[in-house]
């Protein structure tokens, strides 16, 4: 999947003011009563239980096993035999209109797309399909959500887009789902029941009600990548401490290779992973009564002096404070750097782009303060909403969004992720589909994304690396207790939405002044100080009025 622009890069070239792309809730409120569909906080309501978690037991059984706290179900092989999630078409042979957003080309139209054509075969409907390129997401959407005629289903803040007055939006416009999907009701819509409750906790409620499905990604988010054999001749080890890693990345950056890399965009040189490593919140943590932020702790400003004193010794590339991600990427696959910050999700890509046959690591957090800390993502990657209509005509929907996520060794799986056998892939000799030219272009290429209205949990499955998978695996089974949560994760806060985008600008360019040099990291505390009374301890207590509303 093509890398998105950065936050800050897709507001510039759109021109749209006040999008809350750094808002950390999806489904974030942005007022009060006298918005469009009223006040969405959760204060003062009972909150919906969350669907019944209830894992699928057909299909293969995984060479890894997974768990419901997280851990990957893993799989060494493409299944040899199929099951079938679907014996009949869930469809009424009816239009159905699909919105998403898309990294990808445009697609191909329907009449000439046979990936298009088989989908809306197997579901039994007639599909209309607005495909929304990453860079018109926020234009378009605030089109959508100002009037006219809305799709029936419409993915909402993939990738963390998140748009103001979001959630005034789907609860004044989109259909309140609670009581199709809320407890054992999900039941009725088995994979919908097999998205795990984090994947549902990170979506969040509005009014302490349920109007989204999520689509679920691993619970892992940031993560160091590295060239194995490059650190370890630097004498890297898992679990060093901070002035051993810095101390390699200095052995390492030498003869125009360096240790790390970074990329512009909203987490500069990497420093939210470096801060919760060194013990920091992750971004936002509950304390009491109270929520703390990332930025004020200790940890934070340890982590600024640690870069800061990497990059001053040359062990950062000396363009990281401007290359674009693509770049960065392009560095790291043919050797010149040696390691950065990217999300989870980016392991298969890594391996696959690999130019010099490196082992790509994922390191563990060093020891800071006697212990270690990871970050813990949101569990998702965006939400998919229905807009209302009769009760009949929601529940045909959500059989389609429940076909969408049939999981990993159905057939409807295949189909979804690969399209079809001799035109979208072939096998190779293990059996994992491979790819064509036109399933790079139709499927692979996320230019019709089914995938983020609804998609399965995602399995560990590297084809063509099992080793990798193998490594991966136990990685997680290391990593997972040392998860730190971000306490706001589905909370509202108006101020994040109005306000968030730009307090995100000013931690950004003030972390890229200290790290860089240009300022001393003393001067952090005017930084934090300035964010603090521009919004930064409203949304705090913002956050502390809805986690005491919905616990």
């Amino acid at each position: 999947m093509t890398a998105p622009m950065s936050r800050r890069t897709l507001m510039r070239a759109i021109g749209v003011s006040g999008a809350a792309l750094a808002a950390p809730s999806l489904l974030t409120a942005c007022g009060g009563d006298g918005d469009t569909g009223g006040s969405v906080s959760n204060k003062g309501t009972k909150a919906a239980p969350w669907p019944t978690y209830t894992p699928v037991k057909k299909g293969p059984k995984p060479d890894l096993p997974g768990t419901a706290d997280g851990i990957q179900a893993g799989y060494l092989t493409y299944p040899g035999e199929l099951y079938e999630a679907y014996g009949d078409k869930p469809g009424d042979g009816s239009t159905v209109h699909m919105m998403a957003l898309s990294y990808g080309a445009a697609p191909a139209p329907y009449e000439k797309n046979a990936y298009w054509q088989e989908v809306a075969k197997a579901l039994g409907v007639k599909i209309k399909f607005t495909v929304i390129p990453a860079a018109d997401y926020p234009k378009k959407m605030a089109t959508v959500m100002a009037g006219g005629e809305l799709p029936d289903i419409i993915s909402v803040g993939a990738g963390g887009y998140t748009l103001p007055r979001e959630a005034q939006f789907v609860k004044s416009q989109m259909a309140d789902l609670t009581e199709h999907l809320s407890g054992d009701s999900a039941k009725d819509y088995p994979h919908l029941a097999n998205i795990p409750t984090y994947a549902w906790e990170g979506m969040g409620r509005i009014s302490g009600k349920i109007y989204g499905v999520p689509v679920e990604r691993p619970k892992f988010q940031d993560q160091l990548f590295y060239n194995k054999e490059m650190y370890e001749k630097g004498g890297y080890q898992d679990g060093m401490s901070p002035a051993d890693f810095a101390a390699v990345t200095q052995q390492v950056s030498r003869a125009k290779k360096y240790a790390l890399g970074a990329a512009v965009g909203p987490n500069p040189f990497g420093h939210r992973l470096h801060a919760v490593w060194h013990g920091a919140p992750n971004q936002w943590q509950a304390k009491g009564g109270d929520f703390t932020s990332m930025w004020g702790s200790d940890g934070f400003t340890e982590a600024l002096e640690l870069l800061a004193k990497i990059h001053k010794a040359g062990g950062f590339h000396p363009d990281s404070a401007t290359l674009a991600p693509p770049d960065l990427k392009t560095k790291f696959y043919n050797g010149t750097v040696g390691g950065l910050s990217d999300g989870f999700m980016a392991m298969l890509p890594n391996l696959q782009g690999n130019q010099e046959d490196f082992t790509v690591g994922l390191a563990l957090p060093y020891q800071a303060g006697g212990a270690q800390h990871a970050m813990q993502s949101r569990g998702m990657f965006g939400y998919t909403v229905l807009k209302k209509a009769p009760a009949k005509r929601i529940k045909l929907l959500l059989t389609i969004l429940d076909y969408l996520a049939a999981p990993f060794g159905s057939k409807e799986y295949e189909l979804l992720q690969y399209g079809i056998e001799g035109t979208h892939f072939k096998r190779d000799k293990d059996n994992n589909p491979i790819a064509t030219e036109k399933g790079l272009a139709d499927v692979q290429s996320g230019s019709l994304p089914f995938g983020a209205i609804s998609d399965a949990p995602q399995p560990l499955y590297y084809p063509g690396f099992p080793d990798d998978a193998k490594r991966t695996h136990a990685w997680e089974k290391d990593t997972l207790p040392l998860l730190v949560p971000a306490d706001h994760f589905g909370l509202q806060s108006a101020t994040a939405v109005s306000q968030g985008a730009t307090l995100e600008q000013q931690l950004a360019d003030g972390v890229t002044a200290i790290v860089t040099g240009r300022k001393p990291v003393s001067s952090w505390d005017d930084i934090y100080k300035k964010w603090q009374n521009g919004g930064g301890k409203k949304i705090a207590d913002e956050y502390a009025e809805e986690r005491a509303a919905v616990k």
